[in-house]
C-alpha cells in the first residue's frame, strides 16, 4: 500500500479521535455541571474508545515516516495526547472517585488533537542530529511531565470547588478535601521529576548535536523558570506547611507556566524549538 494512500486512512483514524474525544468531553461536562454521575463511567469509555483509533493513526504515521511521532508539531500533539489519555485512563481506573478529572484531561486533549490537524501533517525526515536515546527520553519525559501536571491541576480545581460548594450533589461524592490536596502535591511532583529528566536529557542531547549543553534558548530558560516554580511549590508544601486553597492556587500558577514554555514561546520568540518544540 502506497504512503499517501497510508497517510490518508491516518487522517482519518485522527478525526475519528477526535470526534469520540469530543463526546467523551461532553459527557464528562454534563456529567460534572449537572451532577449526573452516571455519565462519568460512559466519559471513560469514550476516552477509551478514541484511544484506539488514535492509536492506530500513530502507528500508521510512524510505519510512514520511519521514525517516532515527534518531529513535527502535527505528530507532537497526536502522541502528547496519546500519552495524556492513557496516564488519566490508568489514574481514573486507580481512583474511581476522581473518574470527574476528565473535564479537566479531555477537553485539553480534543484541542490539541484538532490543532495538530491544523499543523502541516507531511511527513518529514529525521535530520541526523534527530536520534538517539537522550532525544527519545527528552521527548518522552516531557510528555509524561505534563500528563502528570494535568491530573495535579485537575485536583487542585477540584479541591477549589469542593472547597467553594461544599458536599453538594456532586462534590459530596468526590474525595475529602485534604486528599485531593494530597493528589495534587504527588501529581506535581512526578510531573517535576519527570521535567527534571526532560532538562537533564535534553542538555545531554543538546551537547551531542550542537556541542553545547546549555546556550540560554528562550526554551530551555523558560523551562528552567518553570522546573523553578515547580520547585519553589513543592518546597512550600513540604517545609512551609503550604495545604488548601493557596497551594491549589500556585498550582493554577505553575501549570501556566508549563503551558507557557511547550505552547506559547515557541510560536512568539526566536527559538531552535519551534519547528520542533514537543
Amino acid at each position: 500500500m502506497e504512503s499517501l494512500e497510508l497517510l490518508r486512512y491516518e487522517f482519518m483514524f485522527h478525526w475519528a479521535a477526535v470526534i469520540i474525544y469530543v463526546l467523551s468531553t461532553a459527557s464528562f461536562a454534563y456529567a460534572v455541571f449537572f451532577q449526573k454521575e452516571g455519565k462519568l463511567d460512559l466519559g471513560v469509555w469514550l476516552a477509551i474508545a478514541g484511544l484506539l483509533p488514535h492509536s492506530v493513526t500513530l502507528g500508521l504515521r510512524w510505519y510512514v515516516s520511519g521514525h517516532g511521532p515527534y518531529l513535527s508539531q502535527h505528530e507532537g500533539f497526536s502522541s502528547i495526547v496519546w500519552v495524556v489519555v492513557v496516564m488519566f485512563l490508568i489514574f481514573a481506573h486507580k481512583v474511581p472517585r476522581l473518574k470527574g478529572l476528565g473535564v479537566v484531561m479531555m477537553p485539553t486533549c480534543f484541542l490539541m488533537m484538532a490543532g495538530g490537524i491544523l499543523k502541516t501533517p507531511g511527513i518529514e525526515r529525521l535530520p541526523a542530529t534527530f536520534s538517539g536515546i537522550w532525544l527519545v527520553l527528552h521527548i518522552t519525559f516531557t510528555k509524561l511531565a505534563l500528563g502528570a501536571m494535568l491530573i495535579a491541576l485537575g485536583a487542585a480545581i477540584f479541591y477549589l470547588l469542593k472547597e467553594k460548594k461544599g458536599e453538594a450533589g456532586f462534590y459530596q461524592r468526590l474525595p475529602d478535601l485534604d486528599v485531593l490536596d494530597t493528589y495534587s502535591y504527588k501529581f506535581a511532583g512526578f510531573g517535576f521529576v519527570f521535567w527534571t529528566i526532560t532538562v537533564i536529557a535534553g542538555a545531554i542531547w543538546a551537547n551531542e548535536a550542537w556541542g553545547r549543553y546549555w546556550g540560554w534558548d528562550p526554551i530551555e530558560t523558560w523551562s528552567l523558570i518553570t522546573w523553578l516554580l515547580f520547585g519553589i511549590y513543592l518546597h512550600l508544601r513540604r517545609f512551609s506547611g503550604w495545604r488548601g486553597s493557596k497551594a491549589a492556587c500556585l498550582m493554577l500558577v505553575c501549570f501556566l507556566f508549563s503551558i507557557v514554555t511547550l505552547f506559547v514561546i515557541p510560536l512568539v520568540l526566536p527559538t531552535i524549538h519551534s519547528e520542533f518544540f514537543l
